[in-house]
Order: C-alpha cells, then structure tokens, then sequence
C-alpha cells in the first residue's frame, strides 16, 4: 500500500512526457562493418537469423530473428573512423514525428531529418551517440 501512494504521488509530479508511454521500441541493432557478404555469412549463421533479401543492397542488409524479436542490420561504412559509432539503435515507431519531438524533450538533438526516400531520422543522445527514428507506420 505504502509504496503504491509512493507511486501515485510520484506520478502527480512528473512532467507530462514521463507520464505518456513511448510508442517506440528497438527494432534493429545496426552493425556497421566493411565488407558486407562475409559478415551476413557469419552472423546469419552464428544467430539462425534470415537475410532480408527484399530490403537488401550492396551496403545494407537486415537480418531477420525467426521469433520476430530484436534484428540485426549490417551497413557497409567502408572508412570507420575513430570515435564513430560502431553499432547504433534503430528505434521502430508508428509515430515518427511525436517520438523525435518526445526523444528531444528528454535531450536529444536531431542530427539529420529525413531525406527523400528515407524513413528516418538520425538523432544523438546527450553524449553525442547516433541512433535512428524509423517510420513504422501500418498503412
């Protein structure tokens, strides 16, 4: 009981994007990588994942998790550079806009919007680490 009218009275005074549940969640772990066809070959087989072929390219492919769980995509970025993200988050949502705004309330920055043809967003959080807003939308 005590802690419940912990709760409640914590909840009276949280700000209004603490209260809102995130309609977001993480759908890919993206692995950046040099060289692409070896490293879909091992991880494809060290996780049981399926290549998505339909979504591939010659610098991306995302592999499928068979329980519909969490995928890993791999993106050819032939020049890492030291201190560049190595893996970063691509967050699912079905509401792109208000999740980019929420994610900037709690101190992200959007790093580059959308560009013609793409479904996401690049933001950073407040440590300067890359992840993505991907539009999800059911159609």
């Amino acid at each position: 009981m005590e802690h419940s009218l912990r709760r409640e009275a914590a909840s009276l005074n949280a700000p209004d994007d603490e209260l809102r549940a995130p309609a977001v969640r993480v759908g890919s772990v993206v692995m950046h990588c040099r060289a692409l066809a070896p490293m879909v070959e091992f991880w494809s087989r060290a996780l049981g994942y399926t290549p998505h072929e339909a979504g591939r390219s010659e610098d991306w492919c995302r592999l499928d998790d068979p329980s519909c769980r969490v995928s890993l995509s791999l993106q050819v970025i032939p020049d890492l550079e030291s201190g560049e993200n190595k893996l970063h988050l691509d967050l699912y949502t079905p509401d792109q806009r208000g999740e980019v705004e929420r994610l900037r309330d709690l101190g992200a920055t959007v790093v580059r919007q959308a560009r013609a043809g793409k479904d996401f967003v690049v933001m950073a959080d407040p440590e300067g680490n890359l992840f993505c807003v991907v539009d999800k939308r059911v159609e």
